[in-house]
């Protein structure tokens, strides 16, 4: 009963095969297209992630030098400061001196106030000698 299938039967058989085969064919070439869409979307994603990398990269050397800068500033300012305090010592230390300067100044008024009151006292002492003599 196989082999009594017509000719014409057989030829419509296999064009309808063909048509199968080439419809899975073309199935195929459009999940190829499908594969190779997915490939580009992710290489597409692959490229994003790597520019917000290189974004946080710049982000962060930015981040570095603006510390840096930062930390100039602040050796900058400290050194301000440094210099300041120095210079409020130096004045201090010239207030001090010249509080000594003062003291001393009072000291030996006082020594020359008590030399010349010892000489007026000598001077008066002598007078009164000379009146002591005088009487005699």
């Amino acid at each position: 009963l196989e082999h009594d299938a017509s000719p014409k039967k057989d030829g419509a058989s296999e064009r309808v095969r063909e048509r199968e085969r080439e419809r899975e064919r073309e199935r195929e070439r459009e999940r190829e297209r499908e594969r190779e869409r997915e490939r580009e979307r992710e290489r597409d994603r692959d490229r994003e992630r790597e520019r917000e990398r290189e974004r946080e990269r710049g982000r962060e050397r930015e981040r570095v030098r603006e510390g840096e800068r930062e930390g100039e500033r602040e050796g900058e300012r400290e050194g301000e400061r440094e210099r300041e305090r120095e210079r409020e010592r130096r004045r201090e230390r010239e207030r001090e001196r010249a509080r000594e300067r003062e003291r001393e100044r009072e000291r030996e008024s006082k020594r020359e106030s008590e030399r010349e009151g010892e000489g007026e006292r000598e001077s008066e002492r002598e007078r009164e000698k000379e009146r002591e003599r005088e009487k005699e």
